[in-house]
């Protein structure tokens, strides 16, 4: 299941997020691609938001995501519901990679080994977190 707009002003139109990790990795193992997972409270979460904002909506991410990522947002919002085996899911991945805050984004190799995460904001917009996924993308 993909996401349509998320946030305030919504991703690039072209630029498509995941729900299900099972599926991005079978799709990452076609297309040779690294798994990304955002864990979000997208609609509460100060640093997710701008983390949306300053990242994942800019053309630059989205060119070198369309390329290079599968992208998956597990999200844990406060005010938006979402289907009950989502909620389901969700948990299970934040117990799975033990989330303790937000956003956390992890990287896998599509048979799910994690080769990045990074807990917490990270600063100097797509250009760094691309420098982060490149390194990941070596191990």
């Amino acid at each position: 299941m993909a996401l349509s707009g998320c946030g305030p002003s919504g991703p690039p139109p072209d630029l498509s997020w995941l729900t299900s990790v099972p599926d991005a990795q079978a799709q990452a193992k076609k297309e040779n691609k690294l798994v990304l997972l955002n864990f979000t409270g997208s609609d509460w979460c100060v640093w997710c938001k701008k983390l949306d904002e300053e990242v994942f909506y800019k053309k630059e991410f989205a060119d070198y995501a369309k390329s290079n990522l599968l992208l998956v947002e597990v999200d844990f919002p406060a005010q938006k519901k979402l289907p009950d085996e989502l909620v389901t899911a969700n948990n299970g991945l934040k117990d799975k990679y033990q989330i303790t805050g937000f956003p956390t984004l992890i990287a896998l190799k599509p048979d799910g080994t994690p080769v990045w995460t990074q807990i917490g904001y990270i600063e100097g917009g797509p250009a760094a977190v691309i420098a982060k996924l490149e390194a990941a993308k070596k191990k």
